[in-house]
């Protein structure tokens, strides 16, 4: 028996979906709590120190949450290839402002408290806000445009085509329910940010945090709930016939169709829906206990309503991962878009070697780095902290 044989080419497909939306997770749980500390900051850092103040709350951890972007980039890249080649070329102006957004953070991190210069920091400070602001909108813009279907087709030799001028590939991206979504997205991070700067600052900074992180979760459920609704009025995707689970990655041996609506997604798979409810109920007890002043129980519950957020929208399209609006058979699905079955074979036996290295380290880094961020330690460290 040849090894990779040992797991089914269906069943690693799944597997790799899976993993993948646990990356995807991983990074907006633990990176998006930084976007959402840098696009609080101006907000509830009144002066000088309470800004360094919020900023080390994130200094230690901040680069270590990217690896998780950085992974999720790189499965999408081995794993789902014509994924990577659909959504890098057709989002690449957006991608491009992200990756800007992500150059940015650190940049501002290192140079803001260079020098003493009121105009300098505050500069930096807004550049720091936008880069947390901006990419935390725009994640949540493509995934509205996902779930809506994307304008490309792929040709014979499975070559991505889109139409339309260049700079619609980015202004097109911006319609009502995608910029819904980035809404929704915005306020859950922010959310998410007030409530680590809650756990990891003090005094009137966490207030501060804990006031517009409360009402940031109210929005994102407001958001949140609004695009569920408009969902009920979104043509979903289907397979027609008998789909070959373990066939060909070619999106062209599929024949596609339009069904009623995505909900019909939670008609087949009743239990699903534990997913938005677990975003939608997470979200809500973040806001009481960021009303309340608890700490680690509302930081786990702001994680867990991310979870539920992001999963909800895997859960709904699978199998389909990136549809297409303008020629349904070049529809990326689980079962044609994904690498051969030894690649996702060896891939699998490298994550089950290496991903817990990268949990226990992580886990070492903030359990060493623990502790609340307080003014005095910015005060009598001035010079080797941000």
């Amino acid at each position: 028996m040849i090894l990779h044989d040992l797991i089914s080419y269906d069943v690693l497909r799944v597997i790799w979906w899976v993993l993948l939306g646990i990356l995807l997770i991983g990074f907006a749980a633990t990176d998006g709590f930084d976007m959402g500390t840098a696009a609080l900051m101006p907000f509830i850092g009144r002066t000088d120190t309470e800004r360094r103040v919020v900023i080390n709350t994130v200094g230690p951890v901040w680069e270590g949450n990217q690896v998780w972007f950085i992974l999720g980039g790189g499965a999408i890249f081995a794993a789902w290839p014509p994924l990577y080649a659909v959504s890098f070329s057709g989002f690449y102006l957006a991608m491009f402002v992200v990756l800007a957004s992500f150059i940015v953070r650190p940049v501002a991190f290192k140079y803001r408290s260079k020098r003493e210069g009121l105009v300098w920091r505050r500069n930096w400070d807004w550049a720091l806000c936008l880069s947390g602001a901006v990419p935390a909108l725009l994640f949540g813009v493509a995934v509205g445009n996902v779930i809506q279907g994307v304008p490309f087709h792929l040709t014979d030799d499975l070559h991505t085509v889109y139409e339309g001028a260049w700079y619609m590939k980015f202004i097109g991206l911006l319609d009502p329910f995608s910029l819904l979504a980035g809404v929704v997205s915005l306020s859950m991070l922010v959310m998410h940010g007030g409530a680590w700067v809650n756990l990891k600052a003090e005094g009137i900074v966490a207030a501060r945090a804990r006031a517009i992180g409360a009402k940031a979760a109210l929005i994102a459920v407001a958001a949140y709930v609004l695009a569920g609704i408009w969902l009920a009025f979104i043509p979903g995707y289907a397979f027609s016939g008998d789909v070959p689970v373990d066939g060909p990655s070619n999106p062209l041996h599929f024949t596609v169709i339009r069904s009623a609506t995505w909900l019909s997604a939670y008609a087949d798979r009743p239990w699903i829906v534990i997913a938005p409810a677990l975003g939608i109920v997470c979200a809500l007890l973040t806001h009481l206990g960021l009303k309340a002043g608890r700490e680690g129980s509302t930081m786990i519950l702001s994680g867990v309503a991310v979870l539920g957020v992001i999963s909800s929208v895997g859960l709904t399209m699978f199998p389909f991962i990136m549809p297409s609006s303008t020629a349904l058979n070049s529809s990326l699905a689980v079962w044609n878009a994904s690498s051969s079955h030894l690649t996702l074979f060896i891939m699998l036996v490298s994550a089950v070697i290496f991903v817990p290295i990268i949990l226990a380290y992580t886990s070492w880094v903030y359990k060493v780095l623990w502790g609340k961020v307080t003014e005095d330690d910015i005060t009598g460290n001035s010079h080797s902290v941000y």
